[in-house]
């Protein structure tokens, strides 16, 4: 087992297109770390440039003690497992897990052993004597994971090795993975583009986009305070809404206005029919210096409420038309619009008695909003200090 360590690493392709850009990262002994970011963020090339399948342009890669820059893959003391398997079809399926420590002649004793061991931690022991056309999809990913296993590596390396399966297949081989880590502890590098992946599956999340990290913690941390716009858009489904406004003292009080995200808000202090809302008190310090100035509310679906029938009015709620709804069983996605908005999503505790085309209240839990610059990627403001955006 050993430490995975990237130092300022880029990858830039013919054409000047950079694929990543100055990539720091630590992965610790045993922990198991997922890349997850949209198609093109450089996750799979990070990966690739881990296992020595593409060539870095500048940085430094550690493996364990040792860089790694110059050494051939099959040298790197790495198993990776791909999108598409990459079973040899004319072996077995025991030939294809014993196939690379044949090449390193180890003993056949100590091979069978090692792959009857592992064939029986995967429950594949009853496939041994099959060639990879006899396998459905879920058991083909079980031989690949078996055949990286066998060869007991200081590092697992997996691109998206679920996005082949149906997705019943892919929560219980997602779990078995999990499971299988928890007894084996080797260092894993797992690349997905599927949210709800990285966030049961890794110790620890690394949201990329453009070739840069933009967060790197624990699932929940990354969930519930996230670094800045993107992150906070890319990690939970439905996605975070966001509400272009103003923030303003009115009647001594601090409050969000919205403002209609087609103009500057800053420059439209009039208010042209969006909703108010309270600044929570925890974060009215770190506003103070934005006072008369653009910011993006950001508020999950489920933090939303249905404000009880002939509850009187207050000052967050908004009145909204519902334009679809999405049953889900336990739960349901409420789609709906405001003045300013065609269309948001709110997901609540499924119930009898919402239509289509009617009319409802709903209250955000101001306990759970995120308040951020504006741009793609503006910072959280909740997380940062008041004076790093002081008015110049």
């Amino acid at each position: 087992m050993a430490r995975v360590q990237l130092e300022n690493i880029r990858k830039i392709y013919p054409g000047c297109v950079m694929a990543v850009d100055g990539l720091d990262l630590a992965i610790a002994d045993q922990e198991f770390v997922v890349l997850v970011g949209p198609s093109g963020c450089g996750k799979s090339t990070t990966l690739r440039m881990i296992a020595g399948l593409e060539e870095i342009s500048s940085g430094v890669i550690r493996i364990g003690e040792r860089i790694v820059n110059e050494v051939q893959p099959k040298d790197r003391d790495i198993a990776m497992v791909f999108q598409n398997y990459a079973l040899y079809p004319h072996m077995t399926v025991y030939r294809n897990m014993a196939f690379g420590l044949e090449l390193r002649k180890v003993p056949k004793d100590q091979i069978r052993k090692r792959v009857e061991e592992v064939a029986g931690i995967l429950e594949i022991r009853h496939l041994l004597d099959r060639k990879p056309k006899a396998l459905s999809g879920g058991q083909k990913q079980r031989v690949a994971v078996g055949r990286a296993i066998v060869r007991e590596p200081s590092a697992f390396l997996f691109d998206e090795p679920l996005s082949n399966l149906d997705a019943k297949l892919r929560v219980t081989t997602r779990a078995e993975l999990k499971r299988l880590h928890q007894k084996l502890r080797t260092t894993t590098i797992y690349v997905t583009h599927d949210q709800e992946e990285a966030m049961t599956l890794g110790d620890r999340i690394v949201v990329m986009k453009d070739g840069r990290i933009q967060q790197a913690d624990r699932p929940l941390i990354v969930y519930n305070h996230p670094a800045n716009r993107f992150v906070a858009g890319f990690i939970g489904m439905p996605p975070m809404n966001f509400f272009d406004g103003v923030i303003k003292l009115i009647d001594g009080a601090m409050v969000f206005e919205e403002t209609s995200s087609t103009q500057s808000p800053a420059a439209n202090m009039a208010s042209d029919g969006g909703f108010q809302m309270p600044v929570p008190a925890r974060v009215k310090d770190k506003l103070s210096g934005w006072v008369g100035r653009h910011v993006v509310l950001g508020i999950r679906p489920e933090h939303f409420h249905l404000a009880p029938v002939g509850a009187p009015g207050d000052c967050g709620d908004l009145d909204v038309n519902v334009i679809m709804l999405e049953p889900l069983g336990n739960d349901m996605d409420v789609y709906v619009q405001t003045k300013l908005h065609d269309q948001l999503v709110v997901r609540l505790e499924a119930q009898v008695g919402l239509e289509l085309n009617t009319r409802v209240r709903l209250y955000a839990d101001l306990r759970r909003a995120h308040f951020f610059e504006p741009g793609a990627t503006g910072m959280n403001l909740s997380l940062t200090q008041e004076s790093s955006h002081a008015l110049a």
